[in-house]
């Protein structure tokens, strides 16, 4: 599914045209849901996304719950939902889209990353 068939939100502090990071309307709601179920406080705690070396591409993407931001992440606010982003995953991810895609064959957090030049078929693993 391309980004053009998504409802895509960009964070409160960022235009349109900036490179952060932009989360789908189903990412959110997902969010949401999933921090409700974690008793994780939306103003204080958020969903972490980053990047660690491994995988079967030499990257692999690392998403989490967290409990508050640390010193020097990014911090994108949707809405009631934040997103945390450490500033050498920011490298990787500025520019990224986050969706959730529920089907028959599969559940989970898609990440839509133009900085990715190879993939490999578990989605959860890229170069740059």
């Amino acid at each position: 599914m391309s980004t053009d068939q998504l409802n895509v939100l960009n964070s409160a502090d960022q235009t349109p045209a900036q490179k952060g990071i932009q989360v789908t309307d189903r990412a959110i709601k997902r969010i949401r849901v999933a921090l409700a179920k974690e008793g994780i406080s939306p103003t204080e705690g958020g969903l972490r996304l980053g990047v660690q070396g491994g995988g079967c591409s030499g990257l692999s993407y690392n998403i989490r719950f967290d409990t508050q931001p640390r010193e020097r992440d990014r911090i994108f606010n949707f809405e009631d939902v934040r997103i945390f982003v450490d500033p050498k995953s920011f490298i990787y991810l500025h520019g990224m889209v986050l969706d959730y895609e529920e089907t028959l064959m599969r559940q989970g957090f898609n990440f839509i990353n133009p900085n990715s030049t190879k993939s490999c078929g578990c989605g959860t693993s890229f170069s740059a």
